[in-house]
């Protein structure tokens, strides 16, 4: 049900003046993100810098009590694929708060950090940190449309994070609007800073006393709690926030938010060196059994990047290797000639199951081409497997093509369905592949409304499995929630996370409660309370979850 409106809207109008928007048009746009849902605004504000914020924040918690549903969502460039910018009452563009600060080479270390504000384009970063020899490596897929507080709000990954780690391991500091209405820094203290945050009587003060005696209150449980898998995004990372009971950081508990917790006004970011050179391995398997083992030997060389792709894939950029040659630039003649080996071998041998590729890195050319030979020499020997050496750059880049475009192939060309990511983040051990991949199949094959790919991060056995469907069917949409609970259910029994990329948002909320015990969650939503008592902030995600409102508010095509 949509909130009330009237009176609200126009005390905001007066407050904010052109920087907000009721026409239907804007409203239309950032109704929609890369999910499957469309949830219509009551209102759109831009504001201009961090004071706006405060103000809107202050005005929301006065109008709150005679407008319960009155809420505030955060949207930086709307590529989140779970919903989590959308929300039916006050969405807030973060556009103008695009501003790049100091980019620096910390001294002796190797590492260096620069400050950005959320409404940055990553590719804009990029550009600007790369030019100073620096990467921020967390490197989403939607890293030419993104914007970084997306990055930090839905801890973002990507095919390095492998060797790098997520967004996560590189927030240092951020500048947060929290529910008080009041600006403040997060970043990571020692026991003596903390137990002067401790004492102070504010709001602030209060903050850190509530979240301390929780974690310390919980510390087992929590632990325990923390999911054992290499990367995850579901549910708030409270395991993360006072490990090691010497180091307090909430930055770790903000990055992933969703926004839930407050407003990024600004974001330190460690970076890296990038290395200088890469070689490219290519597998080809027709038999899943030893991908286990495969995976294992592969990750003792230490790959900056691994990732892998499934055979419906590779029929894909087969079928349509024309559309994939655009996506490289050069001569067309000489382009179409370099897929020829595989053109040679899908005559000679038939499709694999599965093609992964293994990105080899170091700042030694020699030294990186001995390590991905004696890759290749060693599985070539133990798995009796195809495989080859990507000879350059541009011989590389087809198999990154058709990892990177596959799905926009599928999408372009399946006509009469849409893109529903709502099962497309899932992650289990390496190890145990080659039992959950046939199973995964198994589930998803009875359903003959469903064309989809399966790919993903190898070394993580991190999975992206997003289906096409024909949501103008009833019955489609509702198939959405039987085929989450088995695939879910199938996650859980191995031990995996529902999630360990795109986050919970609108769709994965509700089934946290399959991954979390009664006690972990209940640890959630204190959080979310201590953090925003009157819940301001991105109602519905991380808790509060409302399947019923997400399949309601499904978008479907006319």
């Amino acid at each position: 049900m949509s909130i009330q409106t009237g009176k609200w809207q126009e005390k905001l109008k007066d407050l904010f003046g052109n920087n907000v928007d009721l026409g239907e048009q804007v409203l239309s746009e950032l109704s929609r993100d890369a999910s499957i849902f469309e949830v219509m605004p009551s209102a759109v504000v831009k504001p201009q810098d961090a004071e706006d914020l405060k103000n809107l924040v202050k005005f929301v918690s006065d109008k709150k009590s005679g407008n319960p549903e009155l809420s505030l969502t955060a949207r930086a460039a709307g590529t989140d694929m779970t919903g989590g910018p959308l929300n039916d009452s006050i969405i807030v563009d973060f556009g103008n708060f695009n501003k790049i600060g100091e980019i620096n080479h910390s001294t002796g270390s190797g590492h260096g950090y620069a400050i950005a504000e959320p409404g940055v384009y990553y590719r804009d970063f990029e550009k600007a940190t790369l030019a100073s020899g620096l990467l921020l490596p967390s490197y989403p897929a939607s890293r030419e449309l993104c914007m970084v507080g997306g990055m930090v709000s839905n801890n973002a990954g990507g095919e390095k994070s492998l060797k790098y780690g997520k967004t996560e391991n590189y927030v240092e500091e951020l500048s947060v609007i929290l529910n008080d209405g009041n600006e403040y820094l997060l970043k990571a203290l020692t026991i003596g800073e903390l137990e002067q945050k401790k004492s102070q009587t504010d709001f602030e003060g209060d903050l850190y006393k509530k979240m301390y005696d929780l974690l310390e209150t919980n510390y087992e449980i929590i632990k325990n709690a923390k999911p054992n898998v290499s990367k995850n995004s579901a549910g708030y990372a409270l395991w993360d926030v006072w490990p090691a009971r010497h180091i307090f950081d909430l930055t770790k508990l903000f990055v992933g938010s969703q926004g839930t917790l407050g407003f990024i006004t600004k974001i330190k970011f460690k970076l890296i060196k990038p290395q200088k050179f890469s070689k490219l391995l290519v597998m080809f398997l027709n038999d899943i059994k030893p991908l286990g083992d495969l995976i294992n030997d592969v990750l003792g060389y230490k790959p900056e990047s691994f990732e892998i792709y499934d055979d419906n894939t590779l029929k894909l950029a087969v079928r349509f290797w024309p559309e994939m040659i655009k996506k490289m630039k050069g001569n067309a003649i000489l382009l179409a000639l370099r897929f020829l080996p595989e053109m040679m071998m899908l005559l000679t041998g038939g499709i694999p199951k599965l093609v992964l590729i293994a990105e080899l890195t170091g700042d030694d050319d020699e030294a990186v081409l001995k390590s991905v030979s004696d890759l290749k020499k060693e599985i070539d020997a133990k798995f009796k497997i195809k495989s080859r050496i990507a000879k350059n750059l541009v011989d590389a880049e087809k198999y990154w093509i058709i990892r990177r475009e596959s799905f926009n192939l599928l999408r372009k060309h399946v006509h009469g369905k849409k893109t529903a990511p709502f099962i497309d983040d899932v992650i289990v051990k390496p190890r145990q592949l080659p039992e959950f991949l046939p199973r995964l199949n198994a589930i998803l094959k009875p359903y003959k409304n469903i064309v989809y790919t399966i790919a993903g991060h190898a070394g993580d056995a991190n999975f992206h499995i997003i289906p096409l469907m024909d949501f103008s069917n009833e019955q489609n949409r509702l198939s959405i929630s039987e085929i989450a609970e088995k695939v879910y259910n199938l996650v859980i029994e191995f031990g995996g996370s529902i999630t360990a990329e795109h986050n919970d948002g609108l769709i994965r909320t509700p089934y946290l409660e399959k991954m979390f015990s009664p006690e972990v969650i209940k640890l959630f939503e204190e959080t979310k309370k201590i953090f925003d008592p009157q819940n301001i902030f991105n109602p519905r995600k991380k808790v509060g979850g409302d399947m019923q409102f997400a399949i309601n508010h499904i978008k479907i095509d006319k």
